[in-house]
């Protein structure tokens, strides 16, 4: 399916059978509405057929369809009472008075709305009016009903209400439902199947049992459900390593020693006595969600690394003759950067840049002096224009500034800085590893590994010249765990969890 040029639905398959509760979830934009609105005939599908009981519909108009839609705003008639609302459709067909009162007082009856026929629909709850919706579609005896978002608009409780009622009428009816939601409470709730859906394709297809204990990629483990996901290695079948210890599991047919992902439910990890479980750490933050405290336990710490900071303010060099201006920084370089140095990475490093002091227009650096040696020390260089301006700032260069631990590396370098670059900055997290070149990698050199946490004591807004400190922090492991029982901030735990615990998810899976 295309709107635009744009692939908004790539290559859906989708079987759906009599009397199933089908549920198309997934985040907003992933396509379920507009394959709600192809199976409707309300959209025709760029390519493909739409089969029903082995009839290509695709080109069969939406009336003349055995299949009824309730939208998530209803769309009744506010001039009509409850009764004609759900008696619209049948007097469209001409059925006899007789069989439309008795259809109508039936979906009354299925969606305990019988004493509301006069009523008219503007003096209804919004849980109510979703009911005559769904009655109006009902009562035309459809084949398939389809729901788009019908709960989106009701508070919690009735939302909750709700989810069972619908769940109750589909069994009474006995006819199939398909539920557009990016709920996935709401799917695990009502389903008997789910289709897992993310930019326009379908993802992953089960039972809710089946999705939320044997998702397939990390899209799905996340999106059903919370998941600790943990890089690990298939060492035979059902033996995987992680966190370098190999535990029991219940998957196989991997390869030998291959690379995997393995999903922990919070629910399925069990808070022991220090050493009395498979993994040891210490709680670092513990959550009361009413029901259970969401506890976060550090197994391993991340790789840190702190630099310095020095930050000053502006003094841009003026050349008046020709109308110019001109600014730089002192900036840091470690002794491996210097074979491979160009002037287009000294003038980024410096934060090199020129303009017109009567208008905002920027002047082009074009020459970069600078002698610099393969050694530590401080060397200066200089920037100038065309016109003749020019500006001398000094390039610092410093050992390799890395620490090395856990089987990770962390690299930084020193930062230099203009107040107004701070104060200006819209993700003054992601330009401090930027200025930085923090990054991270595996000691092996194969992997990089994601910068996770960046820590000053600086307010951004209120920031003057001076020397500040900035640390950088990959994650290390952490897990999340759901438990009835509170445990504080800083004890040493233990971690324990079963075979059955442990689903493995091929790296291949995951988008």
């Amino acid at each position: 399916m295309e709107f635009d040029g744009q692939i908004v639905l790539k290559g859906i398959s989708l079987d759906i059978y009599e009397n199933e509760f089908v549920t198309l979830l997934g985040p907003s934009g992933c396509g379920k509405t507009t394959l709600l609105r192809i199976l409707g005939g309300f959209l025709d599908a760029t390519e493909g057929q739409v089969l029903f009981d082995g009839e290509d519909i695709s080109k069969v108009p939406a009336y003349k369809r055995e299949i009824n839609t309730v939208f998530q705003k209803y769309a009744l008639f506010p001039h009509l009472n409850v009764y004609d609302n759900i008696a619209f459709g049948l007097k469209i067909k001409k059925e006899p008075r007789d069989i439309i009162e008795q259809k109508v007082m039936r979906m009354l009856k299925l969606v305990g709305l019988e004493d509301f026929g006069k009523r008219r629909v503007t003096e209804m709850s919004g849980g109510q009016q979703q009911r005559v919706a769904i009655a109006r579609a009902l009562v035309n005896e459809p084949k398939v009903l389809l729901l788009d978002e019908p709960l989106g608009a009701l508070d919690l409780k009735l939302r909750k209400e709700m989810q069972l009622e619908l769940k109750k009428i589909q069994k009474e009816v006995g006819i199939t439902f398909i539920f557009v939601t990016h709920d996935q409470e709401e799917a695990l709730t009502m389903s008997d199947k789910i289709v897992v859906m993310r930019s326009g394709e379908i993802q992953q297809t089960g039972t809710p049992i089946d999705i939320y204990n044997e998702p397939k990629n990390r899209f799905v483990a996340n999106f059903i459900g919370e998941s600790n996901i943990i890089d690990g290695i298939m060492k035979a079948d059902k033996r995987v390593m992680f966190e370098d210890k190999v535990f029991d599991c219940v998957d196989s047919g991997f390869g030998t020693d291959e690379p995997v992902e393995v999903v922990i439910r919070p629910e399925d990890i069990d808070i022991v006595g220090f050493n009395q479980g498979k993994l040891n750490g210490t709680v670092k933050s513990v959550l009361f969600k009413g029901v259970h405290y969401e506890t976060i336990v550090e197994t391993r710490l991340g790789t840190t690394i702190t630099v310095e900071m020095s930050v000053y303010e502006s003094k841009p060099v003026c050349n008046q003759a020709a109308d110019e201006e001109m600014s730089a920084n002192d900036f840091y370089l470690d002794v491996t950067d210097i074979p491979e140095l160009t002037k287009a990475d000294i003038i980024a490093r410096a934060n090199a840049q020129a303009w017109k002091s009567s208008k905002d227009e920027l002047v082009s650096i074009t020459k970069v002096e600078y002698d610099i040696e393969p050694k530590k020390g401080s060397y200066p260089v200089t920037f100038h224009t065309a016109a003749g301006t020019m500006m001398s700032v000094e390039m610092i260069v410093e050992d390799v500034n890395k620490v090395e631990s856990e089987n990770e590396i962390i690299y930084a370098v020193n930062i230099n800085k203009d107040i107004d670059d701070i104060r200006e900055s819209i993700a003054l997290d992601t330009d401090l590893k930027t200025w930085a070149n923090a990054q991270a990698w595996t000691a092996d050199g194969e992997e990089p590994i994601a910068i996770t946490d960046v820590e000053y004591d600086f307010d951004q807004e209120s920031i003057h010249a001076g020397k500040y400190r900035i640390t950088f922090k990959t994650r290390g492991y952490e897990y999340k765990i759901d438990t009835t029982d509170e445990h504080n901030v800083g004890e040493k735990v233990g971690l324990d969890f079963t075979p059955d615990d442990l689903h493995i998810m091929k790296l291949s899976g995951n988008v």
